[in-house]
């Protein structure tokens, strides 16, 4: 997995840049977002980024900040939305202010993306609302904040690729007292279940 790349900006173009680290250019598709915060060419930059693998190949997608990354990652986890349609939602606004959206549930505010429907802006509240509802300006879950044996459960969980509703059902069956006991338990029911 290639998690960062640092290195003099080679192009710079709506879209995508290439970043030339230790004699080799790495092309990562970026958001407007992130292209705003890329220097001109012949300039070092660092990028946090994550690798897909798709029928057409490899692809990488670069990132200015990790809450970016993070939220490209829980998009890619919505039914209908892929990369591009991401990297255009995560285009229309600091993340700071996409995520507020989401717990607000305004739908019409990702409309404004290119592709973004009103059946998948939606979708993309329903499904994520739920783990935006309550984050505080340190950008952390306060569920989590108040470290709850379950709620901490719940997060890795989360973290792990699951909904917030499927980890509610998994951890709505586990026995457990610490976070770990209950993810054991959950992923253990998963597992029966699959």
């Amino acid at each position: 997995m290639i998690a960062l790349v640092r290195g003099e900006v080679a192009v710079r173009r709506p879209g995508y840049v290439v970043v030339v680290c230790g004699g080799v250019g790495y092309k990562a598709f970026v958001s407007d977002q992130t292209l705003s915060h890329v220097p001109a060419v012949g300039k070092e930059v660092s990028l946090f980024t994550h690798l897909l693998l798709r029928d057409e190949g490899l692809n990488l997608y670069g990132f200015h900040c990790e809450e970016e990354r993070d939220l490209f990652l829980q998009l890619l986890c919505v039914p209908a939305v892929g990369p591009k349609l991401a990297l255009a939602i995560l285009s229309l606004a600091p993340v700071r202010e996409l995520t507020g959206a989401i717990a607000a549930g305004d739908a019409r505010r990702f409309q404004a993306a290119p592709g973004v429907g009103r059946r998948t802006a939606e979708r993309l509240v329903n499904e994520l609302r739920e783990r935006f509802a309550s984050t505080p300006s340190n950008g952390q879950p306060a569920e989590v904040a108040a470290a709850g044996p379950l709620a901490l459960a719940r997060a890795g969980l989360i973290e792990l690729g699951f909904s917030y509703s499927e980890a509610e059902g998994l951890l709505a069956a586990a026995k457990g007292e610490t976070a770990e006991e209950l993810i054991a338990q959950a992923l253990r029911n998963a597992r029966r279940r699959g």
